[in-house]
């Protein structure tokens, strides 16, 4: 599922801010992007992310707010080192020209801003994941929106599965009335006037009635459909996303016994029509939690 959330607050003398951003994934994929002064807790932010999220592709940003009344530091050792090294490649290459101040300060790490790693030293773990859990409700506040839009969505497609399973019970008894019908006709033609055994004829129309019933298919569907509403329905905080999906591969299966069984044209257009739902269906399960 989609969503933002942002929070920030103190660790040590700084002060952090994290975003976080998740888009749809069938599990629960997170991808840290922590400043070196905090990549020391990676583990535990990625833990503190895991209990809160179930499902969806997570992306935390975690940045340190300068001070800027710090201003600018050089690192007089790092400084030093440079220094020497290029006086020392200067002579054993026989090289011209000044090393000045400025060369020497355009070298990595010898001017930074303030002291700001020096107060995260300062900080806690706990004050870290205390701005991460901010920022997860914030994202879980913007996602259950999202959520109960789902939901909505959900629950009108099922409402249409449910008019296409009504229509198949209505039309199931009137299918296999006619599929009597017809074998009664071609059996008598076949005979060509011979009499038949009217008892072998209602064997046969008994296995036939047996082979086109769908009754229990129809049940199981009202079954699995009050399953699927009710935990859609659900308000309690467990994840609902992986019984959805198992729900609808019921459904499916129902879907798939069903048409096999059809071998009657208005009741096949219903059973596609439902496929076709379900599949809609199958595209938003997988973005639930």
């Amino acid at each position: 599922m989609t969503g933002f959330g942002a929070a920030d607050g103190p660790v040590g003398g700084s002060r952090v801010s994290v975003e976080l951003r998740s888009v749809n994934h069938r599990f629960f994929n997170p991808s840290l992007k922590l400043p070196s002064s905090l990549s020391q807790w990676e583990g535990e932010v990625r833990e503190a992310l895991r209990l809160k999220i179930a499902r969806g592709h997570v992306t935390a940003f975690a940045r340190v707010e300068r001070n800027e009344e710090l201003g600018a530091v050089v690192d007089e050792e790092r400084f030093r080192r440079y220094a020497e090294s290029l006086r020392r490649l200067q002579q054993e290459h026989g090289l011209g020209g000044e090393i000045d101040v400025a060369t020497v300060l355009r070298m990595p790490d010898v001017v930074r801003l303030g002291r700001d790693d020096d107060s995260l030293s300062e900080g806690t773990v706990a004050e870290l994941l205390a701005v991460v859990n901010a920022a997860a409700l914030a994202l879980q506040v913007m996602r259950e929106a999202e959520g109960a839009r789902l939901a909505a969505f959900i629950g009108e497609r099922l409402s249409l599965i449910e008019a296409a399973v009504g229509r198949l019970a209505a039309r199931a008894p009137e299918r296999m009335e006619a599929q009597r019908t017809r074998l009664r006709e071609n059996v008598e033609r076949l005979a060509g006037g011979v009499a038949v055994d009217p008892q072998r004829l209602a064997q046969e129309i008994a296995i036939l009635a047996d082979k086109l019933d769908v009754g229990e298919e129809l049940d199981r569907f009202a079954s699995h459909i009050a399953a699927f509403r009710e935990t859609l329905r659900a308000q309690d905080a467990e994840p609902v996303g992986k019984r959805l999906g198992f729900l609808l591969q019921e459904l499916l299966r129902e879907a798939n016994t069903t048409g096999s069984k059809a071998n009657d044209a208005p009741m096949l257009q219903d059973v596609v029509a439902i496929k076709e739902e379900l599949e809609r269906i199958r595209e938003q399960v997988e973005n639930l939690e």
